[in-house]
């Protein structure tokens, strides 16, 4: 599971960002993922959509968590952060990975195995199963 470790927030995160004005998720986390460490993508699904209710500073969101399928070796083993947004990027087991992410993260990634699984997306209510 690739991880990244954000400056601007303390903990690791799965990798994308925010959308910016008029940018549709899928084009949000591809150009993320190309600013942030350098990779082009294909993405091959959506597995989770959830909606945040306002929580603390922040208006409500929807977070969204795509397939974006499997590095091969080569590009893994130089996988480095492009700016100055990350200080690592990390692959770590999916256990290490659950203890590692907070928890509206874990709870979005452990929807997001079980959307693998069922060979659907899932949508959530600040991670609870709706649909």
């Amino acid at each position: 599971m690739l991880l990244v470790n954000p400056t601007y927030k303390p903990g690791w995160d799965l990798p994308g960002g925010m959308a910016e004005a008029n940018e549709p998720p899928d084009e949000a986390l591809s150009r993320e993922l190309k600013e942030e460490l350098d990779l082009d993508i294909t993405l091959q699904a959506l597995l989770v959509v959830d909606w945040v209710p306002p929580h603390g500073p922040w208006d409500d969101q929807l977070a969204f968590i795509f397939d974006a399928g499997t590095l091969d070796d080569d590009r893994a083993v130089h996988l480095r952060p492009h700016d100055d947004e990350l200080s690592e990027a990390a692959f770590v087991a999916l256990a290490r990975a659950r203890e590692l992410l907070g928890n509206r993260t874990r709870t979005r990634l452990n929807a997001a195995l079980q959307a693998v699984q069922a060979r659907r997306p899932l949508y959530l209510h600040d991670g609870r199963h709706v649909l």
